[in-house]
């Protein structure tokens, strides 16, 4: 352990971790994984990160330990390493709304919904049916097994994924005020790693919105001032456009698209000044966006590009200009940049092959563009379960069902 970070782990020895859960029952080697993160040894670091997602934020579920540990890890993200702060800000955002960024990325989250149903979910609502259970169990083992979970229901915990992931976006909530000196930091990653945190916090936006709007106005790296656009544009009333309009007219491609964006989610509101001539410049921005996609890429949707502006234009009201919209969809049906359940790429695979293919196949040239870039995004792919997901269509149409399949189609006949 590097002495100077030793302060930042006050307090790490005194949690009894052992009497709190991760993914893998006992929590007790988070505080040494926590620790690592201040060490410099890179591998151990690494390794550290990698066991903290799997353990305290396990496919998305949080735990007892969770928010426990987001105190120290909102320190190293505003003091630590420099090769550990924008990692630690990446598994705080996890930690406060799992996954649902990705699919609240049109609407922002409805906290005050996730508020209520957490409330029907909490211990004192199951406490009374364990009690029940309790009363009417015989066996020796099963009793044991119901008192077990009794007596950690009655310590304040649900078995709800609701409420135990509330109890860790309240925590990043509680260390917001201190997270936001990283709006200044020197390191660019840093400041979007926190304009983007910021999105996801309606609660907090009497302080935070000011600040985004800043630093989408001024700030000089062209991600940052792109995700402090939209988590303004995600954050704010519908007067907010105002203040978004503007930066339809900048310089930046990726600027353009984040306003495009952010305008789009305040047309869905309700009394919002944005008008179907305004909207039909946001498609139009978009769709150039899809067409020509930018290397610069934002935190949003883990930087899929096409399947975010998917998402965007899907959400748009009944009545906008279907023909415009229809187009920019086109233009993201085929790219396949990152689909978490897969679902996307079947869908396009579905619409961009309606019918089997003749057999033998043609030519890989011979298809559409749009076939072929939807194959060739697939054949490149850095996740292979991508295509496992997808085989079975792949194979019912003709096509090659593996990446290494596809890799040698595209290969063999790419050329006439």
């Amino acid at each position: 352990m590097i002495n100077e970070y030793e302060k930042l782990l006050a307090g790490l020895d005194d949690v009894d971790w052992a009497s709190l859960s991760h993914a893998y029952e006992s929590a007790h080697d988070v505080p040494g994984h926590i620790r690592a993160l201040c060490g410099d040894d890179d591998e151990a670091r690494n390794q550290a990160f990698s066991s903290l997602f799997n353990s305290i934020f396990h496919q998305g579920s949080r735990y007892s330990a969770s928010p426990v540990a987001v105190p120290f890890l909102a320190r190293i993200a505003v003091a630590g390493p420099a090769a550990a702060r924008a990692d630690t800000m990446w598994l705080l955002t996890r930690l406060a709304v799992g996954w649902h960024d990705e699919y609240d990325v049109t609407t922002g989250i409805n906290v005050a919904g996730w508020r209520a149903a957490a409330a029907e979910a909490g211990p004192e609502e199951f406490l009374p049916w364990y009690d029940e259970e309790l009363a009417g169990a015989t066996d020796t083992d099963e009793r044991a097994q119901l008192q077990e979970l009794r007596d950690w229901v009655a310590a304040g915990n649900s078995p709800d994924s609701r409420w135990s992931a509330l109890q860790s976006y309240d925590a990043v909530l509680a260390e917001l005020p201190g997270l936001l000196v990283l709006l200044d930091d020197d390191d660019a990653p840093l400041r979007t790693r926190i304009a983007y945190l910021l999105a996801w916090f309606p609660e907090f936006s009497t302080t935070s919105l000011p600040r985004l709007l800043a630093l989408a106005a001024h700030d000089k790296d062209p991600v940052t001032a792109a995700t402090a656009l939209l988590a303004a544009g995600l954050l704010g009333p519908p007067s907010m456009a105002e203040d978004i309009t503007p930066h339809l007219d900048a310089a930046d491609p990726l600027m353009r698209w984040a306003a495009a964006t952010a305008l789009i989610h305040l047309a869905n509101l309700e009394e919002t000044p944005v008008g179907p001539g305004l909207i039909g410049r946001a498609v139009t921005e978009l769709t150039a966006a899809a067409r020509s996609p930018f290397d610069r890429i934002t935190d949003y949707c883990e930087g899929d590009l096409h399947g975010h502006i998917q998402r965007t234009l899907r959400s748009l009201r009944p009545g906008s200009n279907p023909d415009t919209v229809r187009e920019a969809l086109d233009a993201c049906l085929p790219r396949i940049v990152w689909d978490s359940s897969g679902l996307r790429t079947r869908k396009a695979i579905q619409e961009l092959f309606p019918a089997p293919l003749p057999h033998p196949a043609p030519r890989y040239a011979d298809l559409t563009a749009a076939q072929q870039q939807l194959l060739g995004d697939l054949a490149g792919h850095r996740h292979a379960w991508l295509i496992r997901s997808s085989a079975e269509r792949l194979r019912d149409i003709g096509l090659p069902h593996t990446q290494e399949a596809l890799q040698s189609y595209i290969g063999t006949h790419g050329t006439a």
